[in-house]
């Protein structure tokens, strides 16, 4: 036992706390004493229009104070410490420190007894006592570190909020005080706001939830303009900015702003198709697990709801039941040859319709969107299930494709080439497990594996209960490749030489294995979470979790990694990524508290699965008819 004693202390670190809350603490004090203390106060109050004013020269903007008087974007205010800082530890986050654990630890084995001496001469461990005691120590030891990584974690994640009318309303997408150029992570995205929102949520902090839904959808009937043309109403911004600006005819005095972009500045220009469908499921969310069913039975959020799936479900030229989107309009937003029907976004819509059913208000002005939601939510999944899934047996099928049937029961209905099955997937591809495409066109299979589509798939049951299984033994079966030294791949493989240059059309910073281009996001441990909880395999989800703990709180919580085995930190990544902090955040709350993923997953009901077998017994193939047939729940 002596020899075990004196391999404790060698392996046994110490953890200190970090000083950055103390510092940033000081820091406001300091600000504070320089801010213009003449700035008129609004009252606070829960309702948007309270802290709205109209400005004649710009567009409409909602005036706001930020917290404790500190006001974002002072000359001599950092970002970090403009976001306020909760400096006192909410006891909710860790019941003991890393100094308590350690103490209640070294008691612990303290109190122990020791082996007693025989003849003078102390008995030494046997084998085996000796390898339990070093697997004790190493489990003690790995837990101890995790709860000091968590720690770390929630203090980074308090870190970056941000606040309007005295009242938290999101997250900024990065804190990297490193990198000089800010461009927009020092706004509150929509999709990146999502794992730190259901963070929140399962740490019972509603109020910030709350807000972001209440206030974005303010936005989302905002004036939205490029080159004299605009979208739908129902869109919903990709992002917003908080910004100081002198009050109007008061110029010792200044107001804060909401200043919205809905993709009009982004690069590339593209419009978050996604945002909408994130902002119905993190409602869902919320009243789920708040129990607070009062915010999704409001007039102005139900109104929202309808104006997001009449801008979904509008009449088009596409003969298919899944959304047609530009390329970069999800998670993906630069050009990765994605545009048409990528996966990512499907799934999400399928999981918006769900939850959007869920939520509705059953009224008369509602029957006709529910009847048309009810029919794409029937011809979605039928789509998906047949014409998106690939497996062995599956691609052996499109390998003896016939090519250029013209008929209505053609069994190669999009005119796929069996050239087009890349040299890549026949080894990828185990004899156990497949996945869902990510793109459908005519006479064009995109075959890479995207990660975000397939787990959100067996999150919203668009993938069959078969499937979802398959796809998570492929996860199992090519670890190395989707995991291996940080989780988890955005999509593989990567673009490489002329397919890269012609695809992304040389883009720098999507460069073979780096960002959307087969980089490694450890955000993506939340979904994974969620995916693997719901198919009663939470081990895999662990698995990935304790891969991340070895190097991500040490690497400072990058944006994503490069190489093939994430080896490197990204070269363009941003550190201290809010939704990496707040992704790996879900994923222990969620491994902790399983029976919380609840408020993510869809389950499909009978009525739902009772149509699709119609579907399937009448022959998809069949000829057509002269009436057109329609599924209706």
């Amino acid at each position: 036992m002596a020899t075990s004693e004196a391999i404790l202390q060698v392996l046994l670190p110490h953890h200190h706390r970090s000083d950055l809350c103390t510092n940033n603490l000081n820091s406001v004090h300091k600000i504070k004493a320089n801010v213009n203390n003449t700035r008129i106060k609004s009252p606070v109050s829960m309702q948007v229009h309270s802290c709205s004013r109209i400005s004649q020269n710009r567009r409409r903007v909602y005036g706001l104070r930020s917290r404790d008087g500190v006001y974002h974007e002072k000359t001599n205010v950092g970002r970090l410490e403009s976001m306020g800082c909760k400096c006192q530890r909410d006891e909710g986050v860790s019941g003991l420190t890393a100094e308590d654990q350690n103490e209640t630890w070294f008691k612990g084995k303290a109190s122990r007894p020791t082996s007693i001496p025989v003849n003078g001469t102390s008995s030494a461990p046997s084998i085996e006592e000796y390898e339990d005691e070093v697997g004790t120590t190493k489990d003690r030891l790995d837990k101890g570190r995790a709860n000091v990584i968590e720690d770390e974690a929630w203090n980074f994640l308090r870190n970056s909020i941000v606040y309007y009318c005295n009242n938290p309303v999101g997250t900024i997408a990065a804190n990297d005080p490193s990198n000089i150029s800010i461009l927009n992570y020092d706004h509150v995205f929509i999709r990146d706001f999502i794992p730190s929102g259901i963070a929140f949520l399962l740490k019972g902090e509603y109020d910030i939830v709350r807000n972001f839904i209440l206030h974005t959808l303010q936005l989302q009937s905002w004036e939205k303009t490029m080159d004299c043309y605009s979208p739908g109403q129902g869109l919903m911004p990709a992002s917003f900015k908080v910004r100081t600006v002198p009050l109007d005819g008061d110029s010792s005095a200044t107001e804060d702003i909401l200043d919205p972009d809905f993709g009009e500045a982004a690069i590339g220009r593209v419009a978050p198709v996604d945002s909408g469908l994130w902002w119905i499921i993190l409602l869902r969310a919320y009243g789920k697990y708040s129990g607070d069913l009062s915010l999704q039975e409001r007039v102005d959020v139900q109104t929202g709801i309808k104006m997001i799936l009449k801008l979904c479900l509008a009449d088009g030229f596409d003969m298919f039941p899944t959304l047609l989107v530009t390329d970069g309009s999800c998670m993906i937003d630069r050009r990765m040859g994605i545009h048409g029907h990528p996966l990512e976004i499907q799934a999400l819509f399928y999981s918006a319709l769900l939850g959007a059913r869920e939520m509705l208000a059953s009224e008369d002005g509602s029957a006709d969107l529910i009847r048309a939601l009810n029919n794409r939510l029937v011809a979605l999944s039928f789509h998906i299930r047949e014409y998106y899934w690939i497996d062995m047996r599956k691609i052996n099928e499109i390998y003896r494709y016939k090519t250029e049937e013209y008929s209505y029961d053609a069994v190669n209905k999009f005119n796929i080439y069996p050239d087009q099955i890349p040299s890549w997937l026949v080894e990828f591809m185990p004899s156990k497990g497949g996945y869902l495409i990510g793109n459908l066109q005519p006479a064009h299979m995109d075959f890479r594996f995207f990660s975000l589509g397939n787990l959100w798939s067996i999150i919203s049951s668009l993938a069959t209960l078969e499937q979802s299984h398959a796809i998570l033994d492929l996860i199992e079966a090519k670890w190395a490749e989707l995991v291996a030294d940080m989780p988890f791949k955005i999509c593989y493989p990567a673009l490489e030489g002329q397919e890269w240059q012609i695809i992304t059309g040389s883009d720098p910073k999507n460069t073979p294995w780096s960002y959307h281009n087969g980089g490694s996001w450890p955000t993506l441990l939340w979904q994974l979470t969620v995916a693997c909880i719901k198919m009663n395999r939470p081990e895999v989800a662990l698995k990935a979790v304790e891969v991340a703990e070895r190097r991500i709180s040490l690497d400072k919580w990058p944006e994503y990694y490069d190489t093939k085995r994430a080896r490197f930190i990204g070269k363009q990544a941003r550190l201290y990524q809010t939704w990496s902090i707040a992704g790996y955040l879900v994923a222990k709350l969620l491994l902790a508290n399983p029976s919380a993923a609840k408020i993510l997953v869809n389950e499909e009901d009978s009525e739902l699965e009772n149509a699709f077998s119609c579907m399937i017994s009448a022959n998809p193939r069949r000829k057509r008819g002269r009436r057109r047939q329609r599924f209706i729940i």
